[in-house]
């Protein structure tokens, strides 16, 4: 978990006839593998993790123009995938250039450059990069003039116009997933007992699927979501610190999940210790620990509403078995989003927040209907006849959607839980396949 945040942005601008090289100089940590990698098309924006440090060495290749990233000591860990990008920028690819080297490549178009003053490296942490791409220019000017990049139909990201809806104000909404919606429905009908509602939203081509996704559900403990962002959010605005002590008042002690309410009362904890338990094990004295000194249930409620949640109310404190907290699957997307496309809390404190959320315990909703090497940012709630699940997936070949699902069911009913991985792993399945894994491919002057 990053406890400091640390900028360091280069510039490229050494130009050689036939390449670009920038090397950074320092001490390589071998790093195990990827962690998860995705180009924001929206933005020329390419971010990447990796298991350990890593000291990426960059450079630019002519005919065509390739922006190579090397990463030394890294392991890539699964086969060459591919991003389709658009008319300008093409293609951006990730493979296994030797055994000690994975490899990232920016693909332009024949005739077109970087103005390679403005493309800026920045390190977000010893094991968090990205690269913040200008738009490319053609090689024929000598003024440089910048282009409007506009993709084309087959590209991950849909072109923007006017008449756009904005899911949350940050994604473009395109289609529904109409492929997808029969097979969901049909599962619907043998799950007929079961009362549902969900969200889908592909963060790349901004498709989704949405069954009642403004349905009004108790929030159990999902609305541990909301609360941990409105932390983080405090913790920007220097309104509370990770490391101030928070105390187990008795009044805030309660029962149903959680390890706390076994402890002493008058016990001491950071607000670190104490938000990652809320979250982690889902502990409910921790929580109301939080909506203390957050200011109470009514200020998080008005804060929620600026965050355009419809929804999403703490009417009780922790553990609300009657399920008088609510919130919808729309609702949950939409702070998702709004945290990934950084609108509510800083970069570092986005990550914070992801990691505490991919350290989630309970793993038999969402994650159970995932693919090999899929990573989860997740946090569900059950107080028996509810259960749901709202969560944030990097996929092995870099794709991202949001994915939000709640249930009502008989009390305790596992075939609640079945359904929803069973919709995860349809939901998966379909994304999977609308971008496979690309073919090794015979780029020699890349892999030179």
């Amino acid at each position: 978990m990053l406890l400091t945040h640390k900028e360091n942005i280069l510039k490229f601008s050494w130009l050689l006839p036939s390449f670009l090289s920038l090397f950074l100089f320092g001490s390589t940590v071998k790093a195990t593998a990827i962690a998860n990698w995705h180009f924001d098309s929206n933005r020329n924006h390419l971010d990447f993790t990796t298991d350990e440090n890593v000291q990426p060495k960059v450079e630019l290749v002519t005919n065509p123009t390739r922006l190579v990233i090397d990463l030394p000591g890294v392991t890539l860990g699964y086969p060459q995938t591919s991003q389709r990008v658009g008319l300008v920028i093409q293609e951006i690819r990730i493979e296994q250039f030797n055994a000690e080297t994975t490899r990232m490549v920016v693909t332009l178009a024949p005739g077109y450059t970087f103005d390679l003053a403005q493309v800026k490296l920045q390190e977000e942490s010893p094991n968090h990069w990205s690269v913040q791409l200008p738009k490319p220019v053609p090689l024929t000017v000598t003024q440089p003039k910048y282009l409007e990049i506009i993709p084309t139909q087959s590209s991950i990201s849909p072109t923007v116009s006017d008449n756009s809806t904005l899911f949350a104000g940050v994604v473009p909404m395109h289609l529904p997933m109409k492929v997808l919606e029969p097979q969901i429905k049909a599962l619907m009908s043998r799950y007929s007992f079961l009362k549902t509602g969900m969200f889908f939203l592909d963060l790349d081509t901004g498709d989704y699927l949405d069954i009642g996704g403004d349905r009004v559900f108790p929030a159990a403990s999902t609305i541990k979501l909301p609360i941990l962002i409105a932390f983080f959010q405090d913790l920007d605005a220097g309104k509370v610190t990770l490391q101030e002590i928070l105390t187990m008042r008795r009044d805030l002690v309660t029962n149903g999940s959680g390890t706390m309410q076994y402890e002493r009362v008058g016990k001491k904890y950071t607000a670190l210790e104490t938000v990652t338990k809320m979250v982690t094990i889902s502990d409910n004295t921790a929580t109301n620990m939080i909506i203390d000194r957050l200011g109470g249930a009514a200020k998080l409620n008005q804060r929620f509403r600026t965050w355009g949640l419809k929804d999403t109310v703490i009417r009780h404190l922790l553990a609300d078995l009657r399920g008088t907290n609510t919130t919808s699957s729309e609702d949950m997307a939409r702070v998702l989003a709004l945290v990934v496309n950084n609108k509510l809390v800083s970069l570092q404190s986005r990550e914070q927040v992801l990691d505490i959320l991919r350290h989630t315990t309970i793993r038999t909703l969402l994650p159970a209907g995932l693919g090999k090497g899929a990573v989860i940012a997740n946090k569900t709630g059950d107080i028996g006849f509810v259960i749901g699940d709202a969560g944030f997936i990097t996929m092995p070949n870099g794709k991202r959607y949001l994915a939000a699902i709640f249930v009502t069911r008989p009390y305790k009913d596992s075939r609640g839980r079945d359904f929803i991985r069973q919709v995860s792993q349809l939901v998966y399945n379909y994304l999977n396949q609308l971008n496979p894994v690309a073919a090794v491919n015979s780029y020699d002057s890349v892999t030179r």
